[in-house]
Formats: C-alpha cells, structure tokens, sequence
C-alpha cells in the first residue's frame, strides 16, 4: 500500500472512510456515519484514508471503528472488535469545563473524565486528539476513555481551540490548561495526580510532545513539565516546518515560530519517560520524524520506547488501541505500570 501524503485533510479522510464501510456494510455503517454528524459533523466524503477496499490491510473494522467513538453499531461476522465495555467498571464524568470566565470557549474549553469505578489512587492518562489542529472532537474518543478505564487506568480527553480560530501556541496553551486542571481536580475522581500521564494522537501527539519538553506552557499554569509522569505519543508531529502548506493554517510561515513550536526543537535535555508509536503504514514522514525524535531524546539521556504498529494505518492505529490484544494497548498499559513502579 502506498501511504498517504501526511498533509491529507484528516476531516476527508474520515468521511471517506465511513463512506466506503457506508458502501460495503449497508445500514449499520450509514448508522454509525449518521451518529457522527454525517457530512455535517465528519467531513465530504472525499477520498479515504485506506487504499481502495483496504481495510484489511489495517485491520480496521466497523465494530472497532464504532467501538472507539463509544457507539452502538450493528456488528458484521467479518469484523473484528473488542466485546463491548462492562459500563459497571468505570464512571463517566462529561463537559466539565476547565476554563471559566472571560474568554472561555464554551465547547472547546471542555473535557470527560473516566474513572474505573470502585478505586482510588489510580493512574491517569489526559488523552488529546488529533485532526491537523483544525478539526476534532473528544466525543469521538469515549471508546478510548471506557477502555481504559475499565482496565483500571483513568482517562481525561479534552479539547483545544482549533485554526483558523487560534493559531499556534492557542492550541497547546489550551492542553496545558486543561493538564493544570487535571492535576488540581483529578484526587476529587479518585485518581493520583502523582500518576499523570499525557497521550496524544496525530497532532495531539506533537502537543503533548510540546508539552513535556517546552516548559514554557506549563509554567504558565504554575505547574512543571515535573508533573508529567510520562508520554504516550501516537503517529505523532515532530518538527513543524515552515515551507509546509500543512503547516500554514495552524503555525503560520514564520520559521523561527514553527521552529519552537516542534518538540524536537526542545529535545537536547532531561525530559519525561516517552512511548513513540508509529504505523507501519502511516503519513508520509511521520516514521522518520519519530526515529527522529527517538534518537535526540535517547542522546539526551531521556527514557523512551519507540514502536513500530505492524499492519496499521494512521487512523487504525489509535483505533485498535481499544483492543486488549492490540500490541500497542499492551505497550501503553505496560508503559503506564511501568513508569508509576519507578
């Protein structure tokens, strides 16, 4: 399979992808297309993110597909998804805002927490999302929160203002708000703020990155890049450049801006734990830049993982992750347990 060029309209994608399982599914797809908002809330559907038919290739099916999003779809003999998640083993806490008053955005100023039910002083992961820091939603994400959760593991997934509304550094300014609630509020869920770990995918994985090796946006917040326990990143941006038309709406032209707003920029010192994930048919560049940022934070003697997604395209990925037997799933919880042992 030829991968994608990475300055794809996520937004497209994901329409065309629903499109074509709309094609070969029949109703239970067209449900799922319409529990998202149909073109309204996904996008044209214009071109897909896997080649042709492809979904094999990617192992991605309607009943994973739905089962991230945490919706309800008829599932086909031929798809493979986890059972569905026991809602007795975790808590739900929707549209909490972690920005008030003046200048805050009632939608995008907003996250879920999910909590497994029952425990206390457990670790906790503030997932963000990705979609070219224009597009996006945490809605699309209770899949991911219920997961994991119920395997013990509390889930915060926020969301950020998106260009054109804010340019950068609106979007990871945004993350380090909702990161700095998260370490006042989360005792009040029974989690351990002393276990506070970030995860993003696509470009949340780059504002995560951001996050954890620029001090200057937590410091802002009076916190430090200290409270971060560690960093999941998946299929993840490591170097914004300036020349990019991907790049242009978000970051600007500006090359000393798209500079300091690439984490490998700030990789050359002591930084927390990193997991770098990639798919093995990911977005052109994204496997370099993620041995990339590998090499430079391994030279600075900073811990980290990097992991190859065999059979994974850049949406498959993130949505197999909700499988118990996805290596990645396994990598993350490891990782998590891990990293909370030392």
């Amino acid at each position: 399979m030829q991968r994608k060029g990475w300055d794809e309209d996520l937004t497209e994608a994901i329409g065309g992808l629903l499109a074509e399982l709309a094609e070969q599914n029949g109703g239970s797809a067209r449900s799922l297309f319409a529990a998202l908002g149909g073109n309204n809330g996904v996008g044209l559907p214009i071109g897909s993110i896997l080649e042709g038919a492809g979904m094999s290739a990617g192992k991605l099916s309607l009943g994973a597909l739905a089962a991230v999003f945490g919706l309800a779809a008829p599932v086909a003999a031929a798809d493979v998804a986890p059972p569905p998640h026991d809602a007795s083993a975790f808590e739900r806490h929707k549209d909490i805002a972690y920005l008030t008053g003046p200048g805050a955005d009632p939608e995008r100023h907003k996250l879920d927490v999910y909590c497994p039910k029952g425990k206390k002083n457990f670790p906790v992961v503030m997932f963000v999302h990705g979609g070219k820091w224009n597009w996006g939603n945490k809605n699309l994400y209770a899949g991911l929160g219920e997961a994991f959760a119920q395997a013990g593991i509390g889930m915060v997934i926020c969301n950020y203002r998106l260009s054109p509304q804010v340019q950068h550094p609106g979007h990871v300014q945004d993350v380090a708000k909702a990161f700095a609630w998260t370490c006042e509020n989360i005792g009040k869920y029974g989690g351990d703020a002393a276990k506070l770990f970030v995860c993003g995918h696509s470009a949340g994985g780059h504002l995560v990155s951001l996050l954890a090796t620029d001090p200057t946006y937590l410091k802002a917040e009076h916190r430090s890049v200290k409270d971060i326990k560690g960093v999941v990143s998946i299929s993840g941006v490591y170097q914004i450049v300036a020349t990019e038309r991907v790049f242009h709406e978000a970051f600007g032209k500006d090359e000393t801006v798209c500079k300091k707003a690439s984490p490998l920029t700030h990789a050359d010192g002591k930084h927390p734990p990193f997991l770098i994930a990639y798919a093995d048919q990911d977005y052109q560049h994204l496997d370099t830049m993620a041995k990339n940022m590998f090499t430079a934070l391994k030279k600075s003697e900073s811990p980290c993982e990097l992991l190859e997604c065999k059979d994974r395209t850049h949406i498959s990925i993130v949505v197999n992750l909700i499988d118990p037997d996805d290596p990645l799933h396994k990598a993350f919880c490891s990782f998590v347990t891990g990293c909370c042992e030392k």
